[in-house]
């Protein structure tokens, strides 16, 4: 892990920005997506065979076998069981909350001329869950719920197969209880198949005899994954390109418990990949070593420890800021996908940080309550895609369309003028008739 002073950071910023392209993962991607659009299903199973624990010849999931997982982990974990309910509970009423902000509307510019707004929900979306190091079942919360409500009529979920070729039972589970209580629109569907990878991501996008063609797929995944959604992104609609996670914190002149909670947060981060980020902002060199410190303490117990090194080895960073005003710029230079705020004027930093997947405000506002239970969503932009774009949300499964509604009347007329005007100064001559047709 590296400490710098702030007045270094953009050289050392500069020098560890990576290239994004991999020739090697786009050539076998393309080569998949390729396949799967000439071969459909068999291709996919092909590819199940070399890449997954199994290749099921039934690629769909009976919905038999998701109630049965749910029922399973009442039965076996009704702690867990609770823990999962109550999270989708809240990332129901969250997401509803954020529905309520996209609404239809008409406006009379002027007598005459009427324009609008309608927000549609897609047809069909899928949710990609992976199941590598940790098959993250929140991911299905966090995917399905906002699709639910939203008012999508059909929701497609796809996971890996596991060896006996359905996918992980704590993923079939979530997405039971997510749909009982996330269902609200009578008419939804959800459907469930296991397959994996790129060859998943693009029999969505393309569909095959058994897998149906979706309009937008969501979720995280591994490059293969990303690079397929890159590849198809147009002929489906994408949420974003997910990269490795990361996470910074800004601290102030905190005691020893604040910076072992810094610690804390960091290794949080950490162990979730060998290419995980997680960095911090502080205004001294003494909290930057009592953190390092920390560090090394919660590393000597922590069953992830050899995971949480590689990562802090090869990216972990923490930069000594001079004020408030470096710190926030530095901030908004590396856009994380999780900003943590652990200082005592919270309030004041907030208008300012602008370059965020998620802001978490103060320090009891801990990440992992926004990674599972919180309510709000842990499919964030990461690689500082934060500086152009918000995190996975309702919107993702809407379109927001214009109307327009024309009568006789000055507003009309001065605007159906004007078309013909720079229709003709365009040079558009076949739109300038169109608009003076109805003169």
């Amino acid at each position: 892990m590296k400490i710098i002073d702030g007045e270094g950071f953009d050289a050392y910023w500069k020098s560890r920005a990576e290239k994004s392209d991999d020739e090697a993962v786009e050539s076998a991607v393309k080569k998949i997506i390729a396949e799967v659009r000439a071969g459909g299903d068999a291709a996919v199973r092909r590819f199940a065979s070399s890449f997954d624990r199994s290749s099921p010849a039934q690629l769909e999931v009976p919905m038999s076998a998701v109630e049965q997982a749910a029922n399973d982990l009442r039965a076996d974990d009704p702690e867990l069981t609770a823990a999962i309910e109550l999270a989708a509970d809240h990332i129901k009423r969250f997401s509803a909350k954020q529905r309520e902000q996209f609404s239809d509307f008409e406006y009379e510019m002027e007598p005459g001329l009427v324009t609008g707004q309608r927000v549609i929900p897609v047809d069909r979306a899928a949710i990609y869950v992976p199941a590598g190091r940790f098959p993250l079942f929140s991911s299905v919360l966090m995917g399905l719920i906002p699709a639910f409500c939203a008012g999508v009529r059909e929701l497609v979920l796809a996971s890996p197969p596991l060896e006996d070729g359905l996918p992980d039972r704590k993923v079939l589970a979530a997405a039971g209880i997510a749909a009982k209580i996330a269902a609200t629109n009578g008419n939804a569907k959800l459907r469930v198949f296991a397959i994996g990878g790129a060859q998943a991501v693009a029999a969505l996008a393309l569909g095959t005899e058994t897998v149906p063609r979706v309009d937008i797929i969501v979720g995280p995944g591994n490059k293969y994954v990303a690079t397929a959604k890159r590849i198809l992104f147009g002929e489906v609609g994408i949420d974003f390109i997910a990269g490795p996670s990361d996470v910074l914190v800004i601290a102030d002149e905190i005691d020893l418990a604040g910076a072992d909670l810094v610690a804390a947060d960091m290794l949080a981060q950490a162990e979730h990949d060998p290419d995980a980020r997680a960095g911090a902002l502080v205004p001294s060199k003494e909290l930057a070593a009592q953190i390092a410190v920390a560090i090394e303490h919660r590393l000597a117990r922590l069953p992830t420890a050899e995971t949480a090194r590689a990562s802090l080895d090869s990216g972990g960073l923490i930069v000594v800021y001079r004020d408030r005003d470096e710190a926030m710029r530095i901030a908004n230079a590396i856009a994380p996908e999780h900003l943590e705020l652990h200082v005592a004027d919270a309030d004041r930093w907030v208008p300012l940080l602008k370059n965020h997947g998620s802001l978490f405000i103060g320090r009891l506002s801990a990440e992992a309550l926004g990674d599972y239970s919180a309510g709000i969503n842990h499919t964030l932009p990461t690689s500082g895609s934060a500086r152009f774009t918000g995190g996975l949300s309702v919107r993702h499964f809407l379109k927001t369309v214009t109307t327009l509604r024309c009568a006789p009347g000055e507003g009309f007329e001065k605007a159906r003028a004007a078309a013909e005007t720079l229709a003709r100064a365009e040079g558009l001559e076949g739109h300038a008739l169109s608009a003076a047709a109805r003169g």
